[in-house]
């Protein structure tokens, strides 16, 4: 049974937690490079991309609109959870089986200690790193960078550290919010990931409140207003050009202003009942999962 899960040009966090999560609690072996099965794991990747006779199995992943949707009732999908109640009724499941996002899992594991320097931290999505100048909006605002790009060990440490989180990637809300580190919304710049932060927040019955964030280049700027997240061409170019390092300037000055702001603002949690009932919803899936494959092997 092989692991799949969305990567692009670099490593992205949400994505790579697959790596970190899966190896350690599943059983030795489990997991393998048999591409007829494959195992569907934490990330927006239900869709229609998926090998079509491939049995696939989805222990807490989403649907977000990325790719088309699929037929799960063909009789090569096997859905053991998934990520929220909006997944579950767009595929047309039972709603019993929006657990959460399977990152929760991190609640079962070992984990780094907590990086204690960080005090308040803003994660942008993988995307924004490139996009935008959030190192230099965070510097200028005193706080501390969390790039989604680094070593998910890294990354880990610095969320448990913090005393806040602002989080525009959706795994640093859905990482922080089980470690129990208190997280404000940043809305995505880019509207096609906004509605995915809906479905998880849902499973865990937090409204969630996501935060309009202001744009720190030219780039994002333009994203933000035509709703563009593919091959921005031209714009990209000038954006990253000697033309627009005042603007690029302005725009990043106004964002790091607008997150010292933000770091003021009330943070959510999910209550820790919840959390820890729906951890166990979930551990309790991946075991009956494990028990029903080994019972057959």
């Amino acid at each position: 049974m092989k692991l799949v899960f969305f990567r692009g040009k670099v490593p992205n966090f949400g994505d790579e937690l697959n790596l970190h999560v899966w190896p350690a609690l599943l059983p030795e072996g489990f997991l393998d490079d048999d591409e007829s099965e494959l195992f569907v794991g934490i990330g927006s990747i239900i869709g229609d991309h998926l090998p079509a006779k491939a049995r696939k199995f989805v222990m807490g992943s989403g649907y977000a609109g990325y790719m088309g949707l699929p037929d799960v009732h063909d009789g090569t999908w096997d859905i053991r959870f998934v990520r929220g109640p909006n997944t579950a009724k767009t595929l047309n499941i039972d709603p019993g089986l929006s657990i959460c996002d399977s990152a929760i899992l991190l609640r079962a594991m070992d984990l780094p200690a907590p990086d204690t320097s960080v005090g308040i931290a803003f994660m942008p999505h993988y995307e924004s790193l490139e996009r935008g100048n959030w190192a230099e909006a965070c510097k200028q605002a005193g706080i501390t960078l969390i790039d989604a790009t680094e070593p998910v060990d890294k990354v880990l440490s610095q969320i448990q550290g913090a005393s806040l989180l602002i989080t525009e990637a959706m795994h640093g809300a859905i990482v922080a919010d089980a470690l129990r580190t208190p997280w404000v919304g940043a809305r995505p710049i880019y509207g096609g990931h906004h509605k995915k932060w809906l479905d998880w927040a849902g499973a865990l019955g937090i409204d969630v409140r996501l935060n309009a964030l202001k744009p720190s280049s030219v780039l994002e700027y333009y994203i933000g207003r035509t709703g563009r997240g593919g091959s921005l061409g031209k714009v990209g170019r000038l954006s990253a050009s000697p033309l627009a390092a005042i603007p690029n300037a302005a725009f990043t000055g106004i964002a790091a202003r607008h997150l010292d702001q933000m770091s003021r603002l009330e943070p959510q949690l999910s209550s820790d009942a919840m959390i820890l009932e729906v951890t166990e919803r979930a551990q309790n899936a991946v075991a009956g999962f494990v028990h029903s494959r080994l019972a057959v092997a």
